[in-house]
């Protein structure tokens, strides 16, 4: 099961090319997929962004509406990221934070950090129409050159210790990436590569030019 949400950013940041089994529409980004042709199974927000007509036209395109008061603890993302584990998914992909207002954007980055490390039988990513940026924990994971060649590691929130790449253009064997070092930026996958390491979360960016 593959849930995407898409989120209210700025419209040409959205992967609308993402072909999920659900797709969540949240706030005016629930508008940008009925506008494409795009049926949300499910939409939720407090639905501030839109006004009494478009929230009309895209709760008759759906089933099912959650609509909360715009006074909440949570963000429209989060309670978007909530529905979504309800579908019981192995991957979540975010569309549609990225661009427009960064205080958005840094608060999508903390709950998809958060969400990660609850739920590791999971992976989520957020994507546009150039990156890919996914939280890694502990461990080996494939890189595949698929359609982002580029690939980036960040320590985010701890070091990362006994780092090891191989198949990308500089292999390393036992690294450290320390908090704020930007060392590690713009590698280049060749073929199937991987990272593997011990101890820390790696905030990975997967890119295209």
């Amino acid at each position: 099961m593959i849930v995407a949400i898409c989120s209210g950013g700025p419209v040409h940041e959205v992967a609308f090319s993402l072909t999920p089994d659900v797709w969540i529409g949240v706030d005016r980004g629930a508008l940008y997929l009925v506008d494409k042709g795009i049926q949300p199974h499910s939409i939720v927000g407090d639905f501030d962004s839109i006004t009494a007509e478009e929230f009309a036209r895209i709760s008759e395109a759906v089933d099912h509406v959650e609509q909360f008061q715009a006074e909440k603890d949570e963000t429209d993302t989060d309670l978007a990221l909530q529905k979504a584990l309800t579908y019981e998914p192995q991957e979540v992909f975010l569309t549609g934070v990225t661009g427009g207002r960064l205080d958005h954007y840094e608060a999508t980055l903390r709950s998809v950090f958060l969400m990660q490390q609850q739920h590791p039988h999971i992976t989520f990513k957020i994507v546009n129409s150039h990156n890919i940026i996914q939280f890694l924990l502990p461990g080996t994971h494939i890189l595949t050159e698929d359609y982002y060649s580029y690939v980036s590691f960040f320590a985010y929130g701890k070091t990362l210790r006994n780092v090891t790449l191989r198949s990308v253009k500089y292999e390393t064997t036992d690294e450290v990436i320390e908090q704020g070092t930007t060392r590690f930026t713009s590698n280049e996958i060749i073929g199937t590569g991987s990272i593997s390491f011990r101890e820390g979360i790696c905030l990975m960016i997967k890119s295209k030019d």
